[in-house]
């Protein structure tokens, strides 16, 4: 299995990252990886398609959002929350304040 491509830290772009966690897919799926850890692809989401799961993992990746990374014939996901932070500080932690608020 091929590793899909990351942006390194610097290419993270701030435009990218924040149209990748306008979806609220994608925002459920930062939640849960905000949490720590590496995910298999499909235990984060259920009742969604895999070729919908694969577009959004897509997003998120070449977003800077998360990593993938192959580990036999599944791909687990994390978030890059060093990079994330190193590139805007506290982005990430007003982003996940701000959708719990509006989830309550």
């Amino acid at each position: 299995m091929l590793e899909p491509h990351h942006p390194t830290r610097d290419q993270i772009r701030l435009e990218n990252v924040l149209a990748a966690l306008g979806n609220p897919l994608r925002m459920t799926v930062l939640q849960v990886l905000a949490a720590g850890g590496e995910y298999p692809c499909g235990a984060i989401v259920e009742g969604v398609s895999k070729s919908t799961l694969t577009h959004h993992w897509r997003v998120l990746r070449e977003s800077g959002v998360i990593n993938q990374r192959a580990s036999g014939r599944e791909l687990l996901l994390s978030l890059r929350r060093e990079d994330l932070d190193a590139r805007f500080p506290g982005l990430l932690t007003t982003i996940l304040a701000a959708h719990q608020q509006s989830s309550s």
